[in-house]
């Protein structure tokens, strides 16, 4: 009983966390150690914690960091299983986490980790509400980026002009410290999309950010492979458009509207293939047509719009079959309420306009309850 007090009374007298630095991880096992060095060495003297966030990595990232973690209170690891996202792990860090100031930094090196310090102060000392690293200042630099990464980085950052509520040189910046109080602040309007939570952030908050900017050098990448691909794009593209307009209109919704446009194309162009080029009957023509228009669309959708819950192996199949039930009840409702328009107010334009989009919205629901849905 003497030695469980002593503990509880040594855990009490204990320094409380001045700052959490949030870690999002996926096969990094080569940078974590190195890491934790850097960290150590710049947050001297501070009480801090780094809370890694592994999105299933398979190289054994999630192993090693169990086995540091048991040995440092420093260190701690939240696993996720079946969820993938920066912004995202972030922000279930972040609502992890204890203390007043939170901090984000990437596991690949490239980020230079001893301007914590001097974001922490300007938290603490100053009172702003967030510090940002930014590489487009005097003294920043993207290190060596070519011409064409940088060109497509300062396009992206005017892109987000419009829906920013903090004015930020370097929106895109994956370095940021951010008052706790100020991110759960923002957190139920956060879209959790793709890599750009500090975007994301300022256009969510309710009102513009007491911020400081401090410059610093991006750095090389030491171990490991970039987690940047085609679909960061995409997913950036998604983020602005739920800061615009998803109030109104469900970003999927667009994403599901846009590629049945595509489906459009596809469609009349088989169609065109088959009566003409191969001299099928026009109904056989027009089937082949309707099931590869079909079958485009939910390809397309299982790879961009619900990638989060992509499909595949047998439950592509059984996904692709249910697809085709959803889009023929939807043929249907298409053809009756383009017929009921037409009988109640003429016009073969607003008539066909109706039924298609009875047509999509019931495709857009019931694909997403019944062939991509969350069990």
């Amino acid at each position: 009983m003497a030695g469980s007090r002593d503990a509880t009374a040594s855990a009490t007298h204990a320094l409380p966390i001045q700052l959490t630095v949030v870690v999002p991880t996926l096969n990094e096992v080569g940078n974590v150690e190195e890491l934790l060095r850097r960290l150590a060495v710049a947050l001297a003297g501070v009480e801090w914690e780094a809370m890694f966030v592994d999105d299933g990595s398979t190289d054994g990232t999630a192993e090693l960091l169990t086995g540091i973690a048991q040995a440092d209170r420093r260190v701690r690891l939240i696993r996720r299983v079946g969820r993938r996202g920066l912004s995202s792990a972030v922000v279930e860090g972040a609502l992890a986490s204890t203390s007043p100031v939170v901090a984000v930094i990437d596991a690949d090196l490239q980020h230079d980790e001893t301007v914590l310090p001097k974001m922490l102060a300007a938290i603490e000392r100053d009172g702003k509400e967030l510090a940002i690293g930014t590489r487009y200042s005097a003294e920043g630099s993207t290190g060596d980026w070519d011409a064409g990464r940088l060109r497509i980085s300062q396009f992206a950052t005017r892109l987000a002009s419009p829906i920013m509520k903090t004015r930020l040189s370097d929106p895109m910046s994956g370095l940021f410290a951010v008052r706790r109080d100020v991110l759960l602040e923002a957190a139920p309007n956060l879209s959790s999309v793709g890599y750009k939570i500090l975007l994301d952030l300022v256009a969510s908050a309710h009102r513009p950010l007491a911020v400081v900017e401090i410059p610093y050098t991006f750095g090389t990448r030491q171990s490991g492979e970039s987690k940047l691909d085609n679909m960061v794009a995409l997913e950036y593209l998604e983020l602005l458009l739920d800061k615009s307009v998803g109030r109104f209109i469900p970003v999927k919704l667009i994403q599901f509207g846009v590629i049945g446009g595509l489906g459009v194309g596809v469609q009349l162009a088989l169609l065109y293939l088959g009566y003409d080029a191969l001299q099928l009957p026009f109904r056989t023509a027009m089937i082949m047509a309707v099931i590869g228009a079909m079958t485009f669309n939910f390809t397309l959708n299982n790879v961009l719009t619900y990638r989060d819950r992509q499909l595949k192996g047998a439950k592509w199949l059984t996904g692709l079959l249910s697809f085709y039930l959803v889009c023929s009840v939807g043929a249907i409702g298409n053809v009756g309420i383009g017929s009921l328009v037409h009988q109640q107010l003429g016009g073969v334009a607003l008539s066909g306009i109706a039924g298609a989009i009875v047509g999509s919205v019931w495709n857009y629901v019931a694909s997403g309850w019944l062939t991509w849905t969350r069990r």
